[in-house]
């Protein structure tokens, strides 16, 4: 089976960074990457019937723009680097979502960058990374 590395990627300056350190080592290791986009998305159960339908044609609209402006070109743009990369965009919390897509795909390492998060947020709510780095079922690097 071959080496495979999952790579958190959102479109940030930090993700960019993580992207390219796991393009180095997946050179170095013969490695794929795969791409994981996570949006987040809360179960509103207290909808109408109405107003979930709607959510639901916007969700796939988020999914479609993630897919053709962030993803695709990404992809493109590691398949002519050399490196044989794919992608997957889910809802979900995204620690536990890249963490589950991690264990799912036999990963043997997840490649995150550190956001730029004010203290107060972090401290609230915790960051991706920190999250990672406690739940990842496989090692994780954390690129500044």
């Amino acid at each position: 089976m071959a080496t495979k590395y999952i790579v958190a990627c959102d479109g940030s300056s930090a993700s960019g960074r993580a992207i390219k350190v796991a393009v180095e080592q997946a050179k170095l290791n013969g490695a794929s990457l795969l791409l994981v986009h996570v949006l987040e998305w809360s179960p509103y159960s207290f909808l109408t019937p109405e107003e979930l339908e709607e959510r639901h044609k916007r969700r796939n609209e988020e999914l479609k723009r993630a897919q053709l402006a962030l993803v695709d070109p990404l992809v493109e743009s590691l398949s002519s680097e050399g490196v044989e990369s794919s992608a997957i965009i889910r809802y979900g919390h995204v620690s536990e979502t890249i963490a589950d897509i991690a264990e799912k795909e036999g990963a043997a390492q997840i490649f995150v960058g550190r956001t730029g998060q004010s203290t107060l947020t972090k401290l609230i709510f915790g960051s991706v990374a920190a999250s990672l780095a406690q739940i990842a079922p496989v090692p994780c690097t954390i690129v500044p």
